[in-house]
């Protein structure tokens, strides 16, 4: 998945983690108990061990009970500072360990860490539960919420009181006592359903690969491929053979290269399979028992079904306005992917093929119409795409556009080898945050790409804390006699999960809960950085030959260039198809059981997808659809897509460094977070609405 969303929940939120806190637990040894006496309180994971986060979560829980019960105690009219604010720094403990676990349990994860985290999920439910089903807590946020007009407050408190008090209605206030427990039982059961779903498609990521023990068999692929596989093959004790995973480094190259259609065919089916091969893996009585719930929580809730519920607090509002943008898109992109399928019939037919272009064909013959059409393959570009070059030609970018610094820091503690430090610096060397970058797969770490926090920006009382903030890909890796190399596909994605981390280091919130973005538009910032990352004069500062440290010639920065509208058909049919199947399973209004495959087909021929691709991700391996604060908003990427060409065109038509609309983009977009009116920040911001002529001439789908 490319993106991490931020939509955390409102009561994690709640938790202003410090540097440190005081250690409230006597005789204890545990490093959650302790201030964190490393530089700007990063996590001591050297420290950190497994049985340190059971006792972790029970502490932080009692503390945020203890801290919440104060509140409701309290005799004092309620007013946004001693109910509101109050409520923003208290659970300091329990988000430092949450954060911590959540973090860690995607990227080092074991077998022990999967027992604890349903263990943790369970427990986080309840409390959440517990504190939205206070019937005293709600009464004074109530009593905010209607005297609102008597307090001055800014726009970041009105809007903060505002989230608070329809996340609370939404999380259950309102309900009697038997809807009430209810909803505290649909709740612990998809806690556990939700955690079930990852760790089954985690585990189907890693269990299959593919054996080559013929040589003939390798035709095609490069010879870096085949080299890591060897590798692969004796770390499996296979010595002599060669192991491909479908990992996406392993996965698309394979697609795209190797001449043995049936290899191509088997890769492929493992991969849109995963959590649907009817074995101890299988995730469709999962997701349909979890649909199933979701329907009920939306109906006890007042709701007619899960999508209304979940876009009332996202840009689009309502899933008739997210189909229809999906829609009035959908056409002309059908309409272009049809025309890719017939030049890559073309080629088929003229090869003597005698078969029909299928799914796991189309990545093998778009890359023969590439070379046609525009003289370029991906391996032409690799040479090219050293992954430390690609990182610091985004720590350039962003130098170029705000000032910022990136600067090594070794003597931070890591999680894992492979992360890096960076402290990120204000241009008169103030510090603005930490990130760290985790970039290569591993067996222990979830598939695909995202951005997260460890520590949320926030100012209360002018008590500033900075952000801790990860990157995390699943890009190539070195080989024994290369560097990482990786992908144009690869590239545009590193700067993707780049864009989601500046926005959170260059946060200026009061409030850690106003950190809370609406995933249609939190994809802006990720999304135009990818912008950057093909521009000829951003390629020439990073893009560089890792042998003879050559700059990408301009020959070559023009093929990228000419091929950069190549196969959209394809890219964002694979993307609006699951936004639509997203949308067609939270748009039920029943809470039946449904038979996933036939729910599925059912979605795909309405839609009217055309049978030479699939989705990018199926219903049984589509980790937004499980995962709270994804559910029905996987369309957000292509809402936001709108917003970032649109956006971006006003970098171009000024200049791509023009350092006045990069100040306006810093103030207006990065800095504010979800604290103002993003859509009236936007038109600030660009001077009018956005108009979605721009997303359809930048994919040449006008």
């Amino acid at each position: 998945m490319k993106t991490a969303i931020f939509s955390l929940l409102i009561v994690a939120m709640m938790f202003l983690s410090n540097y440190g806190q005081k250690n409230t637990v006597n005789n204890s040894n545990n490093p959650f108990f302790k201030e964190w006496k490393t530089p700007f309180g990063t996590p001591p994971f050297t420290e950190i061990k497994l049985e340190h986060y059971l006792p972790g979560y029970e502490e932080g829980i009692r503390q945020h009970d203890i801290e919440i019960d104060k509140i409701v105690a309290n005799r004092e009219v309620p007013n946004f500072k001693n109910t509101i604010e109050a409520l923003e720094l208290s659970g300091a403990l329990l988000f430092k360990v949450d954060r911590t676990f959540q973090n860690l349990v995607s990227v080092i994860t074991n077998n022990e860490m999967q027992v604890l985290a349903e263990k943790f999920a369970l427990m986080t439910a309840k409390h959440r539960d517990d504190i939205y089903l206070n019937e005293k807590l709600f009464k004074r946020i109530k009593a905010v919420y209607d005297a609102r007009e008597s307090e001055k407050l800014n726009e970041e408190q009105s809007l903060l009181l505002k989230s608070y008090y329809l996340d609370f209605v939404r999380g259950g206030a309102n309900l009697n006592e038997e809807q009430k427990n209810k909803l505290r039982a649909i709740n612990e059961e998809l806690s556990k359903l939700n955690v079930l779903f990852g760790d089954n498609v985690r585990k189907e990521n890693a269990k299959f690969y593919l054996i080559v023990e013929n040589k003939a068999e390798l035709a095609g692929l490069s010879d870096d491929m085949i080299s890591a596989a060897a590798v692969k093959a004796s770390e499996k004790g296979l010595t002599g053979k060669w192991v491909f995973t479908i990992d996406k480094p392993t996965l698309l190259p394979f697609l795209q290269f190797s001449e043995k259609r049936d290899l191509r065919e088997k890769m492929y089916n493992a991969y849109v399979n995963r959590g649907n091969n009817n074995d101890e893996l299988d995730n469709k009585k999962v997701l349909s028992r979890m649909v199933s719930l979701r329907v009920q929580k939306a109906n006890l809730l007042g709701y007619k079904n899960y999508a209304d519920f979940i876009l009332e607090k996202k840009m689009a509002k309502t899933p008739e306005n997210a189909y229809k943008f999906l829609y009035d898109v959908w056409k002309p992109t059908v309409k272009r992917a049809q025309s890719e399928v017939d030049e890559m019939q073309k080629i088929i037919d003229l090869e003597g093929g005698k078969f029909k272009l299928e799914p796991w064909d189309w990545w093998f013959y778009a890359e023969k119409v590439k070379k046609a059409k525009y003289d370029m393959d991906e391996e032409m570009l690799r040479p090219y795409f050293k992954l430390e070059n690609v990182l610091s030609g985004v720590f350039a970018v962003s130098t170029k556009l705000f000032g910022v610094q990136f600067v090594p820091r070794p003597d931070i503690e890591v999680y894992h080898p492979d992360v890096r430090v960076f402290e990120v610096r204000e241009a008169d060397g103030k510090h603005i945050g930490i990130l760290y970058t985790d970039y290569y797969p591993r067996e222990s770490k979830t598939n695909g790409a995202w951005c997260e926090n460890f520590r949320l920006q926030s100012n209360i009382n002018g008590n500033f804390i900075a952000p801790v903030v990860y990157n995390v890909g699943n890009f190539s890796k070195p080989t024994a006699d290369k560097p990482a190399l990786i992908s144009l596909d690869e590239v545009r994605t590193l700067f993707h999960e780049f864009g989601h981390a500046i926005h959170f280091l260059l946060a200026k919130v009061t409030y850690p809960g106003s950190s809370s973005v609406p995933a249609d538009f939190v994809e802006l910032p990720s999304q135009i950085m990818e912008k950057w990352a093909l521009q000829p004069d951003v390629l020439k500062m990073y893009a560089k030959h890792y042998t003879t440290g050559e700059v990408m010639p301009d020959e070559l920065i023009t093929k990228i260039n000419n091929a950069g509208k190549f196969n959209q058909g394809f890219e964002t049919g694979e993307y609006i198809s699951a936004s639509i199947l997203d949308l067609d399973w939270h748009t039920l209004t029943d809470a039946t059981e449904r038979d996933v495959t036939q729910f599925q087909n059912e979605s795909l021929k309405k839609m009217g997808i055309l049978p030479e691709f699939l989705p990018r991700y199926m219903s049984t391996n589509f980790l937004h659809i499980a995962t709270w604060g994804y559910e029905a908003g996987y369309y957000s990427y292509l809402w936001a897509a709108v917003l970032d060409a649109d956006g971006f065109e006003a970098f171009e038509e000024k200049g791509i460094f023009d350092q006045k609309t990069a100040s306006d983009y810093r103030k207006y977009i990065l800095e504010p977070l979800g604290s103002v009116d993003l859509m009236e920040n936007y038109k600030k911001f660009r001077g009018r609405e956005p108009k979605v002529d721009a997303l359809l001439r930048s994919r040449g789908l006008d």
